[in-house]
């Protein structure tokens, strides 16, 4: 029998907010424990939230880019469990009038179609604090800085069926969220964070199977490795006839295997009720209005009009539109002039690998790039001029980097403009053609392959400042002449 995997992805996303959701501490990054506390966030009795208005405009930036149907009135509720990094004994959420509702978000898919993944719910919700258990050995600590940061659940109905479906998915989504500004999308630092169901039924049937949930997926490869991990185990114990258990497990990434956790809660055990320290959140058409009209060309459509405008393949375009800053860098020197698909080999290749070897993609939007995009247009200017090859300007890229210096003033200072004179090419293909009279007669007895050894020694020999294209035509016609 054939079985078929059913998987709905929760997510977590923090939002970039300068303070937390009801409360004005801060929500910065690294702060020594218990630094970015109030009464209010550490759940002191007698206090009081006070919503932070930009939580509620960043949830409708969300729910409109994800085309869902935005809530007039909603409310918060009360999730109550006890936990030592939740202070107050609850955790403030939205539960059954949530503010965004009935969206989607449409994915690639590795057989090259478009699937529509329906969004249920994006809610409103403040997180939790962290415990911390490896910094002494008798006890843990709970570090408070993180209660209160404002998070938007976006939870997906169960519509992916593979890992790699719910990796698009996920890639997708945070894509999204950072075109929005919204949420930076840091998955190491866990601000955007993800849980998984997953059950697995026999093919052709309806009916859902018994559903784990994943937790401790802190990147794409955990969370496509612990659903193939997942999705293998049930079928298995299906196929063995073993019944399976509702419950959460962890992924263990060193043992790239799942454990048990707990047998999953059921809603009714958070005991739900309307917050009544919190009114009910209005928005009315102008607001939502006003949000729409901040809203960014999103990584979809910019995919495709990369493709339509500037004519480069899929694949390029994909790779320059998954980063919104990239996608800005890239139309911003090809604005310059230049060869649109040239620029984007440049920024694919080597300017990517600089950003990564630097870490400069770990933040949102990179500010200071290795170089500015008008620097790396020129150089492709100076290709496209023939005035350089592309293995000088890979030379020339490298002490750009380091000196700052223009693509066209490195060229003056070093003498490195490109040989295309045909008397000073012929006069560099005589003497190399003089010095290998054995690979002539190798040439003539029909040996095509002795052409590329030539050409390596001529350029050698010239230090590599001869025009590839016309020294390759020249010492052609000067070989066949040979033959005569």
């Amino acid at each position: 029998m054939k079985y078929q995997a059913v998987i709905g992805l929760e997510v977590h996303a923090q939002l970039l907010t300068q303070s937390k959701i009801f409360c004005g501490c801060s929500t910065r990054f690294g702060a020594a424990p218990n630094q970015n506390t109030c009464p209010v966030c550490a759940g002191f009795p007698g206090v009081l939230p006070v919503l932070n208005r930009q939580v509620v405009e960043f949830a409708l930036k969300a729910g409109l880019a994800t085309h869902c149907r935005i809530a007039e009135s909603s409310r918060f509720a009360r999730k109550n469990y006890f936990y030592p990094d939740l202070p107050k004994g609850y955790q403030i959420s939205q539960y059954d009038a949530p503010i965004c509702s009935n969206g989607y978000v449409e994915i690639e898919t590795r057989e090259g179609g478009v699937k529509r993944v329906r969004l249920t719910r994006i809610h409103m919700e403040e997180d939790a604090g962290k415990s911390i258990h490896e910094a002494r050995g008798d006890a843990s600590l709970v570090d408070l800085n993180r209660a209160g940061v404002p998070l938007l659940e976006i939870v997906s109905e169960p519509d992916l069926h593979s890992a790699a479906e719910a990796t698009a998915y996920l890639k997708t989504l945070r894509a999204i969220l950072q075109y929005l500004e919204i949420c930076d999308g840091n998955m190491e630092e866990g601000s955007f964070r993800c849980d998984a169901n997953v059950s697995v039924r026999p093919e052709g049937t309806s009916s859902l199977g018994t559903k784990t949930e994943l937790k401790n997926l802190n990147s794409f490869k955990a969370v496509e490795k612990a659903l193939e991990y997942e999705i293998r185990r049930h079928t298995e114990a299906l196929a063995a006839g073993r019944s399976l258990v509702q419950e959460t497990r962890l992924w263990d990434a060193e043992r790239e295997a799942t454990r048990s956790m707990r047998e999953k809660e059921l809603a009714h055990d958070y005991r739900y009720f309307p917050d009544p320290d919190l009114l009910p959140v209005q928005v009315d058409t102008a607001w939502i209005e006003k949000v729409r009209s901040t809203l960014p060309e999103l990584p979809g459509a910019r995919k495709q009009r990369f493709i339509a405008q500037y004519r480069l393949p899929a694949y390029d375009a994909e790779l320059l539109t998954q980063r919104k800053d990239v996608a800005d860098y890239f139309e911003a020197a090809s604005k310059l002039g230049v060869d649109p698909k040239s620029i984007s080999n440049w920024i694919v290749g080597d300017l990517f690998r600089v950003i990564k070897e630097r870490r400069l993609d770990d933040r949102l939007y990179i500010t200071d790039w290795p170089l500015a995009p008008e620097r790396l247009a020129e150089l492709v200017q100076l290709i496209g001029e023939g005035k350089i090859s592309g293995k000088i300007a890979k030379t020339i890229f490298e002490e750009m980097l380091v000196s700052g210096r223009p693509a066209r003033v490195i060229v003056a200072q070093r003498g490195l403009e490109q040989i295309s004179d045909p008397a000073s090419i012929e006069k560099a293909i005589d003497e190399v053609l003089a010095a290998h009279p054995e690979q002539i007669a190798q040439y003539r007895a029909g040996n095509e392959k002795i052409i590329a050894f030539l050409v390596g020694r001529i350029m050698k020999a010239a230090r590599g400042k001869l025009h590839p294209q016309k020294t390759n035509e020249l010492l052609r016609q000067k070989l066949d002449e040979r033959k005569r």
